[in-house]
């Protein structure tokens, strides 16, 4: 957000910033979707609703899960929040405590970390990397593992590196969260956006579903993050803890953006993959582009809508007296020298790389890119 802060602030002194900072599709909310949030509100749907969702969204997503994850569900498992992080925040509330560890997997989305340290839990960083795909090692995780381990977060697609998680991947984490009785929180927001393999959820696993919290939500996959619609499926009585969380943080989800997600989860599905099909097109320009800029190397992401190219061979090169020294800085440098935003991998516990988000129109990557490359030509 600081960084989109910087990007509009130079926008209102004139200057031409191309942004890959934006973590949001930048396609519309489709058509259906916003006429159903306008028969919602000039048909009287504008009071309070029950606090974790209307019965017939509830029902629109027990459908959703099982059309498209193969996971079966009823009403009184699942709840709707204001958006995938009240949800994750709201799992992280009810579940841990003071004295508890949760296994978080480095590069991290930010607010991974935060929403655990705010239970009183001690988030405890798993690091993957780009050489193994980002896939999760069997060994460090174990090593990680303490009698005080309460659960772990899983992302697959990752935001940021966009790697997805190889199905034997899964399996062992769940064998690993079997054998210690550990949750699984499954942050599956980006499980429409896949390019190689379909999405496979966590909880359809052997021996997944009963310990797994899926997340889902309508930002991503319908272009509506503005809507603020999450939910989650899983246990009914932590589904039902979370609900008397929520009625005394937020009383409900926004009962017009129910109404338009209902909509969203219902409705014409082909609009989804005609949209995941431009983010592929994109992807496989960005990526050979990044590639062929002189000491970046960015493995090829298999879902959502970001790059992640290593990025520290330029550390400890300068222009005049500015010298790179971190991805904070690098960051800096391209705002700064080329109008150019991305996100520090610092802020996902990954300082060698940057975050490259491809939610542009092919014209903007590819000036957007022409300017990294010149920029970083500049430092010696």
């Amino acid at each position: 957000m600081a960084v989109i802060d910087r990007a509009a602030r130079l926008r209102a002194e004139g200057v031409n910033v191309i942004s890959f900072g934006a973590g949001e599709p930048d396609f519309d909310t489709p058509e259906f979707v916003i006429d159903a949030a306008e028969k919602a509100m000039r048909s009287g749907k504008t009071r309070y609703t029950p606090g974790s969702g209307t019965a017939t969204l509830k029902k629109a997503i027990v459908e959703k899960l099982a059309r498209d994850n193969k996971l079966t569900y009823s009403t009184d498992q699942i709840i709707a929040s204001s958006g995938a992080k009240h949800s994750l925040f709201n799992i992280c509330q009810t579940l841990f405590q003071e004295g508890d560890e949760v296994i978080v997997f480095s590069p991290y989305w930010v607010s991974f970390p935060e929403f655990v340290s705010m239970s009183g839990a001690t988030p405890v960083f798993v690091e993957t990397t780009a050489t193994e795909h980002f896939q999760i090692n069997r060994e460090k995780l174990a090593a990680a593992i303490t009698s005080r381990t309460r659960g772990m977060i899983v992302n697959t697609p990752s935001n940021p590196t966009g790697g997805v998680l190889l199905p034997e991947t899964l399996l062992m984490m769940v064998e690993i969260a079997s054998q210690h009785n550990l949750w699984l929180i499954s942050d599956e927001c980006y499980e429409a956006i896949t390019y190689d393999e379909p999405h496979v959820s966590l909880a359809t696993l052997p021996g997944a579903y009963e310990r797994t919290l899926t997340v889902q939500s309508c930002s991503k996959t319908y272009a509506m993050t503005g809507w603020r619609i999450g939910y989650v499926a899983g246990d009914k009585d932590v589904v039902a803890a979370m609900g008397k969380f929520q009625g005394q943080s937020t009383s409900c989800p926004n009962s017009i953006a129910q109404a338009a997600a209902e909509a969203a989860l219902t409705g014409d599905q082909s609009i989804v993959a005609e949209r995941r099909d431009k983010f592929r097109l994109r992807r496989d320009y960005i990526v050979d582009a990044l590639n062929q800029i002189p000491g970046l190397q960015c493995v090829m992401p298999e879902g959502a809508f970001y790059a992640f190219p290593t990025v520290s061979a330029y550390y400890g090169k300068s222009v005049g007296a500015r010298i790179i020294e971190n991805s904070l800085d690098l960051a800096a440098y391209l705002i700064d020298e080329a109008a150019v935003a991305s996100i520090p991998g610092a802020a996902f516990g990954a300082d060698d790389y940057l975050r490259i988000s491809y939610a542009n129109s092919m014209e903007e990557i590819e000036a957007g890119v022409q300017r990294i490359e010149n920029a970083l030509a500049k430092l010696t």
